[in-house]
């Protein structure tokens, strides 16, 4: 194939202009064209008076022309409107560059419209929101140093943690605003209805006769019954008062529409980073060397904790890239025995599971069997929570075991482990409440002699509110005492049989690594256990808050003081987005039982605010009729078909605008892709090109 002579001449007259000294060629000089590289730029940003490249070499030859440019460049990056803390400049540049546009703020503050004024007061106003908001968050600097010598995906866990303890503060709050104030301030709560009361619905006396031992007392506090099932912390404590219901059960819709709108923020957040990970929009290796460092960090600390969360996250693009490329060059037969181990593996998780489940529901069934032995009461009562948590103890490292087997990648295999342990936990939870709704309504059976009066199992259970509300403080409370119990009695002797026993017995001992599928399920477990009880124990979100407090300075401790850090890590971008999905699942879950309970299960008759009522939610039509006429034809507007079939229209018709300007940005990436990939093979094809005609000048 010949080559253009027209298009060779070029090229070499060109490579001859730029050998040729500045002063017999046009266009650029060396200094400007090195200023456009990012490499100057990245020198720029180091500090404002950093020289670019070339600068020192040419100055003299220039007359001081660059250094004149270059402050001209330096000057146009000081106006950058961009604020300070968004720079990557060091403190001092930041702090002159805020004092800048302070003083040109106040200069130019009365120019201008005044929709321009209000719209840069707003800016500001929101720019020192997000600051302060930023500087409320509790153990920042504690989140960073476990990221930098744990890595991001232990990191993930204690943020986690931080988001979930949120909540509980939240439903804390809207609890005491909405439920304890409105209760004292409708004056003092009647007693428990006497022994001597009765209805067709039976008696209830919660309260013990004569006199109480310490061992009684103890197994009270352990159970909830006795001096607590009569208190603000369950659900028949409160009085049938109409404004109190109607608060009572406003609390609980508020609380689940508050934690579905945060959590849904955090997973879309999260859902950014994993599909720009997931995505190969960024070089991953180029990324984090040339664009993942901080020039602003002062400090050994600093910097050294920096290094260390670059390193895990190439750590983490190294071993998923060798596990890609392996099964890539796999031959059919290869990838049939892959598959074949891994139906194989499922079908074995499938038992496991199934074996689980039907031990909970055994083990339910037991409780109401067992009662009677006064020796085995506080066993018996603790039975369910005690097999989950056998359970949940034994199957989590089975799945560990299994997960390797299946020739995931690392975070995949983060993934796996997360679904199947989060449904044996859920599932557990879905079962043991199944039991309960099923001594509760008589198995369904409305027309059963135990349910026939009332429409609830009224001689086992006459305030079936409060034992379901007391099942799941046994749960929170069990679940406090088993992490208590690991972390005191197996993992802080096994670190301290580490420094007794040298070799590798010892190293064997004491080496244990921080599992953060297992610790951030029995996050997601311990929530959902309070969703779920949250109507039944109102004050069970203020012991969860309590206990997340402590379980993450035990954590913690047990992190720095025992754990090392993991020899396998896994992308924490994917754990961003999928533990809020898994909270969802919770929150979905959760949602469930307490409807149902709130729509089709009559309430009890001797407890709890909704009294008297046939279902709790015929509390909120009955409050309705007693508003003036006005609002009342307003709200049932709200639920006719004039109002919801236009508000479908809308919906949709926002929806369909929402997925057609999607597909046109992603059309627009997709070309500005190929764009880049263009670019990239021009400036190969220059470089060889420019390669090759300086290999050939001496022939020329």
């Amino acid at each position: 194939m010949e080559e253009n002579p027209t298009l060779e001449s070029e090229a070499w007259g060109s490579s001859r202009e730029w050998l040729a000294p500045r002063e017999a060629r046009g266009g650029p000089s060396l200094s400007s064209v090195l200023n456009e590289l990012p490499s100057a730029a990245t020198l720029r940003y180091r500090d404002p008076g950093v020289l670019p490249w070339g600068a020192l070499e040419e100055e003299e030859e220039d007359g001081g022309r660059s250094r004149k440019a270059f402050t001209e460049v330096t000057q146009t990056e000081l106006q950058d409107p961009h604020p300070s803390r968004e720079l990557p400049w060091p403190m001092q540049a930041r702090r002159a560059h805020r004092q800048r546009n302070a003083s040109r703020d106040q200069v130019v503050y009365g120019s201008g419209t005044k929709t321009d004024r209000w719209a840069r007061l707003l800016r500001r106003s929101k720019e020192k929101t997000k600051e302060g908001l930023r500087s409320l968050q509790p153990w920042a600097w504690t989140l960073k140093r476990i990221g930098g010598q744990f890595g991001a995906g232990t990191e993930s866990y204690f943020s986690l943690l931080r988001f979930l303890l949120l909540l509980n503060v939240l439903a804390s709050v809207l609890m005491a605003c909405m439920t304890l104030l409105p209760t004292w301030l409708g004056g003092a709560p009647p007693g428990p209805p006497g022994p001597d009361i009765s209805s067709p619905c039976g008696s209830y006396n919660p309260h013990s006769q004569g006199l109480v031992t310490f061992a009684t007392q103890l197994f009270n506090l352990l159970s909830g019954e006795g001096y607590l099932e009569w208190s603000p912390l369950f659900y028949g404590f409160y009085p049938p008062r109409p404004r109190l219901a109607v608060t009572y059960l406003c609390w609980a819709f508020a609380v689940g529409l508050i934690c579905l709108l945060l959590i849904l923020h955090r997973s879309v957040s999260g859902l950014k980073q994993t599909l720009l990970a997931e995505s190969e929009a960024l070089t991953s290796y180029s990324h984090r060397v040339f664009s993942a460092w901080d020039f602003g960090l002062c400090g050994d600390v600093h910097v050294r904790l920096r290094q260390r969360i670059i390193l895990y996250e190439l750590k983490v693009e190294l071993e998923e890239t060798v596990v890609r490329r392996q099964a890539a060059v796999r031959t059919l037969g290869q990838q049939a025995r892959v598959w074949l181990v891994r139906v194989l593996l499922n079908l074995l998780v499938v038992a496991l599971l199934g074996a689980a489940f039907y031990g909970v529901y055994w083990a339910t069934g037991c409780t109401v069997e067992l009662q009677e032995l006064p020796l085995l009461k506080l066993g018996v009562n603790y039975l369910p929570s005690i097999f989950i948590a056998g359970v949940n103890f034994v199957l989590p490292p089975v799945f560990k075991l299994i997960a390797p087997l299946e020739g995931y990648t690392r975070s995949r295999q983060i993934v796996f482990i997360l679904l199947r342990t989060v449904f044996l936990r859920l599932a557990s939870l879905v079962v043991l409440l199944f039991s309960l709704w099923n001594q509760i309504t008589c198995g369904g059976d409305s027309e059963a002699e135990d349910c026939k009066t009332c429409g609830y199992n009224y001689k086992q259970l006459p305030c079936w509110e409060t034992v379901l509300g007391q099942e799941m403080y046994k749960l929170l409370l069990f679940d406090l005492l088993t992490v208590l119990a690991v972390a005191l009695l197996i993992q802080f002797p096994r670190k301290l049989l580490c420094g007794l026993c040298p070799g590798a017995l010892g190293r064997l001992a004491g080496t244990q690594e921080f599992q953060v599928p297992d610790e951030v399920l029995g996050l997601i477990y311990a929530q959902t256990v309070v969703w779920v009880g949250s109507f039944f124990c109102p004050l069970l979100p203020l012991l969860n808050t309590v206990k997340f407090l402590l379980l993450f300075y035990l954590k913690k401790l047990t992190l720095f003081s025992t754990c090392s850090p993991a020899a396998r890590t896994f992308r924490a971008s994917a754990a961003n987005f999928f533990f809020p999905l898994v909270l969802l699942l919770g929150l979905a879950i959760s949602s469930v039982p307490l409807l149902y309970s709130i729509f089709l299960i009559p309430p009890s008759k001797l407890c709890g605010p909704f009294r008297g009522q046939s279902s709790i939610w015929a509390q909120i039509p009955e409050s309705i009729s007693s508003l003036p006429e006005t609002t009342q034809n307003f709200l049932f507007f709200l639920g006719t078909q004039a109002f919801a079939v236009p508000l479908l229209l809308i919906s949709s018709i926002l929806m369909a605008y929402t997925v057609a300007l999607a597909n046109s940005y992603g059309r627009l990436i997709s070309e500005l892709k190929r764009q880049r990939e263009t670019e990239a093979q021009n400036k190969v094809f220059l470089a060889r090109r420019a390669v090759a005609l300086t290999s050939t000048k001496p022939a020329l």
